[in-house]
């Protein structure tokens, strides 16, 4: 197992074994949470050998990105010795997820099924996260919990916000509707996964998709991009949503075009009329190949898995490196 700081660790699997579990046994800093293939926290790259994912569990990870070598370790078995990179640095996995209680300073809602929920840490708690991560939420009154990324940069702590879908029937949509209120108590434990940003050169262009409350760590990017010194490499952003009830943080955006100079967006619907620069159609119809401008180009999705898969083949058709391209997919909680 080969992290992005050269750190290496060896690692015995046995016949059958998980190799995410014999890792974690044999103290090796894998970023993970679900543990089930659905999250996609502990995805890597087989550089070498003979390394398939179970066929009888979901996976988070599209054909296409398997077919380029893309494995969960959770559950993914080795038949031959293996080598496995991971795109992070091996002090990622090292600190492990943490517990804190945050208390809720407002709820915002800003369309008709998206909401911002604001919060602050508790007195003497702390919790720490890179931009694009996700953090689990538990459900006041259940013991479930919920994943939602966070939109703020964590230069904003000790507050956090999170921009969630509110679905006409959920746990944590109906809690949120109907009981929630400012100075609630709520559990949060994070973070988690492995899409954030990586680290930021001016040389290398980015190329941001979103889809809904996908905006969320997109976000929590471009302001952790806006906040860091230095030069700040060009970025185009296609956002969409489903129709004009349904859109959020146009004025957000545009504020952000202000500050940066080198962010342009691109604002789509699926449903509507075209008017005051709003794209008919979703957000990979808003792009064009011309939209690559140099080879190194890096690119981040986070949406429906339907887009997530299209903006993929749709990428690498425009000449982006298998490896430049991050994506993260909101899948509805059952």
């Amino acid at each position: 197992m080969q992290f992005s700081d050269d750190v290496i660790y060896t690692v015995d699997v046995a016949e059958g074994e998980g190799i995410l579990a014999a890792a974690l046994a044999q103290d090796v800093p894998v970023l993970h949470q679900c543990q089930s293939g659905s999250c996609g926290s502990c995805v890597c790259h087989l550089a070498a050998g003979k390394v398939e994912m179970r066929k009888d569990m979901s996976a988070s990870l599209l054909k296409s990105e398997q077919d380029a070598g893309m494995r969960l370790a959770c559950i993914s078995q080795a038949f031959s010795d293996s080598v496995l990179d991971f795109d992070y640095d091996s002090k990622m996995g090292e600190k492990g997820p943490i517990n804190v209680t945050v208390f809720i300073d407002s709820i915002d809602w800003l369309s008709d099924d998206v909401i911002r929920l604001n919060v602050e840490l508790a007195d003497g708690q702390w919790f720490d996260f890179k931009p694009g991560q996700f953090a689990q939420i538990q459900v006041p009154g259940t013991n479930q919990v919920r994943r939602y990324s966070m939109s703020s940069s964590p230069e904003d702590l000790p507050k956090i916000e999170f921009l969630i879908r509110i679905l006409p029937e959920g746990l944590m949509s109906d809690y949120i509707r109907d009981t929630a209120k400012v100075d609630d108590a709520l559990e949060i434990e994070g973070a988690f996964g492995s899409f954030f940003l990586r680290d930021i050169s001016a040389r290398e262009p980015h190329i941001m998709i979103a889809g809904g409350t996908g905006l969320a760590p997109i976000m929590s990017m471009l302001d952790a991009i806006r906040k860091k010194n230095g030069i700040k490499p060009s970025i185009l952003l296609s956002f969409g949503c489903l129709n004009s009830s349904s859109l959020f943080h146009v004025d957000e955006l545009e504020l952000r075009t202000d500050w940066m100079p080198t962010l342009k967006t691109r604002i789509s619907l699926n449903q509507g009329e075209a008017e005051n620069n709003i794209i008919i159609g979703n957000p990979l119809q808003a792009l064009q190949p011309s939209d690559v401008t140099a080879e190194d180009t890096v690119a981040y999705l986070c949406g429906p898995p339907g887009m997530i898969s299209a903006a993929h083949s749709m990428l690498e058709g425009f000449g982006l490196k298998p490896e430049n391209i991050h994506a993260e997919q909101f899948v509805a909680s059952e």
